[in-house]
């Protein structure tokens, strides 16, 4: 076994409205989270890059790729979410950090990216703060989340409850303004993150049994993904439209949302499973992952529109890998806590002149 590292510099200040305590040595920060959040800002960065040739025929093995990360990465990415969220009680200092560091950022890049897609099609940018720009949605649901994270406290079967207020959804005519089909049907994830018991969710770090089928269930997953490319819209798979954006009944609707936030779970927990559990070199790139998230479509985008998704060479197997490998780097390299600190105006902005301190 390998001996423990050395301890890590001190990360960055916090800039998705976390506690400094937290995100050093406080109560509810884990190493082994830290390292999830990495591992599925990687999937969600290299599915972003993937997404331009799923939607092209004749990739079918870069689609399927792109269904199976779709199917739990960001349920991993919101249950962290929840996780890292235990500790915030709507205190004033709280509510203060989650203004700066979530709803502020919100507000700068869904201007900054909604600015820049219309700049490069070459359209005249019309500001929409109530309609997310692409991952924007992500902030913007977060901040709701974890305003309501005091509510889901005061439940008895806070899950069940938010399972419930999921299927909801399917119900509803779902807009895109305020990011409220992702917010309420990923609901399930944030609310277990937040309050399933604690001692239950670190038994996922290193389950022998988890571990044992993780990576016979991931094979298993990849075979379904696959035959599911002609049959399955990767529209069910963003959790943002009712069953009438999908255009099919309530029934089928709630019976399918199910089954995929189903697999989104047992893949999901599959995942944590084999997650990393010790500090290493790589923790603090998972905390300050923000920058990261929030920077790479602003590539991807510029990659879309050269064209060069339409060359030959991403059209290859080797194309391929190179656009993973390229995709993975830069999230490491965009995670770079000098990066985080170097972006800390647009992150985390410091608002003492707008709030009480």
């Amino acid at each position: 076994m390998l001996a423990e590292p050395p301890p890590l510099p001190s990360p960055p200040p916090p800039v998705d409205g976390e506690r400094q305590s937290d995100r050093q040595n406080g109560p509810g920060r884990e190493a082994f989270f830290d390292n999830a959040k990495l591992l599925a800002l990687i999937l969600v960065v290299c599915a972003h890059f993937w997404e331009p040739l799923a939607r092209q025929p004749g990739h079918r093995p870069v689609h399927a790729a792109y269904l199976l990360v779709y199917a739990f990465h960001m349920p991993v990415f919101v249950f962290v979410s929840g996780w890292f969220s235990r500790s915030f009680t709507a205190r004033p200092q709280q509510a203060n950090r989650l203004i700066g560091g979530v709803l502020v950022p919100y507000l700068l890049w869904t201007t900054l990216l909604g600015g820049y897609t219309a700049w490069l099609n070459g359209r005249p940018f019309a500001l929409d703060l109530l309609t997310p720009a692409w991952v924007t949605w992500f902030l913007l649901s977060l901040f709701l989340w974890r305003l309501s994270a005091p509510l889901w406290r005061q439940l008895r079967a806070p899950v069940t409850v938010a399972v419930a207020i999921s299927l909801l959804a399917g119900a509803l005519p779902l807009t895109p303004q305020l990011s409220i089909g992702r917010t309420l049907q990923f609901l399930p994830f944030f609310v277990a993150g937040l309050t399933l018991d604690r001692d239950r969710v670190l038994a996922l770090r290193g389950n022998r049994t988890l571990r044992a089928i993780a990576v016979p269930l991931f094979a298993c997953a990849a075979v379904a993904a696959y035959w599911a490319v002609p049959r399955l819209d990767a529209l069910w798979l963003y959790r943002s439209a009712s069953a009438a954006g999908l255009h099919t009944g309530y029934l089928h609707w709630a019976v399918l949302s199910l089954a995929v936030n189903a697999a989104g779970a047992l893949l999901g927990a599959a995942f944590l499973a084999l997650t990393p559990t010790r500090r290493s070199w790589f923790t603090a790139l998972g905390a300050a992952g923000m920058s990261a998230f929030l920077l790479h479509p602003f590539l991807q985008l510029a990659l879309v529109h050269r064209g060069t998704y339409s060359g030959a060479f991403l059209g290859s197997p080797t194309g391929q890998l190179a656009l993973t490998a390229g995709a993975a780097a830069l999230t490491l390299l965009l995670s770079a806590p000098p990066v985080a600190r170097l972006l800390r105006p647009l992150l985390a902005p410091r608002l003492r002149l707008l709030l009480r301190q």
